[in-house]
């Protein structure tokens, strides 16, 4: 009888044993179902974002060919591409007041690049031009405040904090000569311990950019805030 339940219990644990096994192996198969789909996926999303990044690249190729800067050329961002058979144009025989807030300094990653905002305010200068606007009735005002003052020191000084030549000097230089007036805020100057004798030549100093930015509105400026 002995005899009978040790093999009775033999065979129970070995069937059981079995069924773990099996019920192991398929456990085993879906997971392996999932990961080939899983990977399958992941190689096809590759494979469509690659494709799309390649074809966005080319685009810009493609655009970056027909770029053409009028007056500016601050960087390829300033750069405009030519529109054919325009049926909407500005008015050439009216002064066009634009008031220019501007705010931004590049990260330290890119700050030997033009800044941004200036390579804005070149565009949409161009911008202008390249629409039949003569560039004498272009009248730009340049508010500065926040970290853009940065972008506004003198070589010397802007080697001083970062290392390198300030390559703002020359786009700013191109826009005093187009005529354009820069107006840095005192509070700014205050807040960053930028001081007046670190600033480019001709740089204008206000109290604060908000009376500034008021005052050209009012007088008929029309404000457009740059990064």
């Amino acid at each position: 009888m002995r005899k009978l339940f040790i093999l009775l219990f033999a065979v129970i644990t070995f069937h059981s044993a079995s069924a773990q096994i099996k019920n192991i192996d398929s456990i085993l198969a879906v997971r392996k179902m999932q990961r080939d789909s899983t990977l399958r996926a992941a190689i096809h999303a590759d494979s469509v974002r690659i494709e799309k990044e390649f074809s966005d690249k080319e685009k810009m190729d493609r655009m970056e060919a027909k770029v053409i800067y009028p007056l500016f050329k601050a960087g390829d961002a300033s750069g405009i591409i030519p529109v054919a058979e325009i049926t909407e144009a500005p008015d050439p025989n009216i002064d066009y007041k634009i008031l220019f807030e501007i705010t931004g300094n590049n990260p330290d990653s890119i700050i030997r690049e033009i800044n941004y905002g200036l390579a804005e305010i070149s565009r949409v200068i161009n911008l202008h031009i390249a629409a039949g606007v003569p560039a004498k009735r272009i009248i730009p005002v340049i508010v500065a405040h926040a970290g853009v003052l940065h972008a506004l020191k003198s070589n010397e000084a802007f080697q001083k904090k970062y290392k390198i030549d300030n390559p703002n000097i020359k786009i700013i230089d191109d826009l005093k000569k187009f005529g354009a007036k820069f107006i840095v805020c005192g509070q700014a100057m205050a807040f960053l311990d930028v001081k007046k004798e670190e600033l480019l030549p001709d740089m204008k100093v206000s109290l604060t950019a908000q009376t500034v930015l008021t005052h050209y509105q009012l007088k008929g400026y029309i404000l457009k805030q740059v990064w």
